[in-house]
């Protein structure tokens, strides 16, 4: 299935699109402008090795409302993490991920809007720095070898899980997904093992070739076989 990826502002690509293209859209905007900021994540390089500043990296588009209008506009439904930072009226339904992290100093849990369905789900998997969650049905459990956890990439990744776990639910083999803000790529690593079509766009020149690598790195394992690193 295709996977294609794209190093442009987002803007830019959806304007050229047709109306509900996608059959989903999974998005994590940025809220704030950038790894940069002072007293957000404190040292460039964190301790687990994600860097935090790359030279050349352009500050975050924080996404005002004519960008929810165009991402509903291209795709019939979509999952948006971080609506509670957004001042746009989304749809009733809630989806949470618990962290499983009650002892960190950051956010418990991250909060998505869908118009999927007008309930809340929730995901519990944690991931905390070297603390990753076991699987998808025993994320709560920490993963016991550390050669086994997500290498970060990128300070506000999410786990490939958290993906797999979306598209188990909300998506069908042969779907078309939309990532506008595609980051550490763990999106695109997730629709790949589901045989998912895949477009994602992502405006850093550092964090697209970041991506890449790891993606190629993974699917040279081949496809559904859960490599060490990835």
């Amino acid at each position: 299935m295709l996977s294609e990826v794209f190093n442009v502002d987002c803007m830019d690509y959806m304007k050229k699109i047709p109306d509900k293209t996608f059959d989903l859209a999974v998005v994590d905007p940025p809220y704030f402008s950038g790894p940069e900021k002072k007293g957000f994540y404190g040292k460039k390089v964190s301790k687990i090795g994600v860097k935090r500043n790359y030279p050349n990296q352009p500050l975050w588009n924080i996404p005002d409302s004519e960008y929810f209008k165009e991402l509903k506009r291209v795709t019939k439904k979509y999952i948006v993490w971080g609506c509670n930072y957004f001042n746009f009226i989304f749809p009733p339904g809630r989806i949470v991920w618990d962290k499983c992290n009650d002892k960190s100093t950051f956010s418990n849990c991250e909060i998505a809007a869908t118009n999927l369905h007008n309930s809340v789900r929730i995901f519990r998997f944690m991931w905390n720095g070297m603390l990753q969650g076991k699987s998808i049905e025993e994320g709560h459990i920490m993963q016991g070898n550390k050669k086994l956890n997500e290498k970060r990439i990128h300070p506000t990744q999410k786990p490939v899980a958290l993906y797999r776990w979306i598209f188990s639910r909300y998506a069908k083999p042969g779907n078309k997904i939309l990532d506008t803000h595609l980051g550490s790529g763990s999106s695109r690593i997730a629709a790949y093992d589901m045989n998912l079509y895949f477009i994602g766009c992502e405006i850093s020149k550092e964090y697209f070739e970041a991506q890449e690598e790891r993606f190629m790195n993974y699917t040279k394992k081949g496809k559904n076989k859960l490599g060490l690193n990835y």
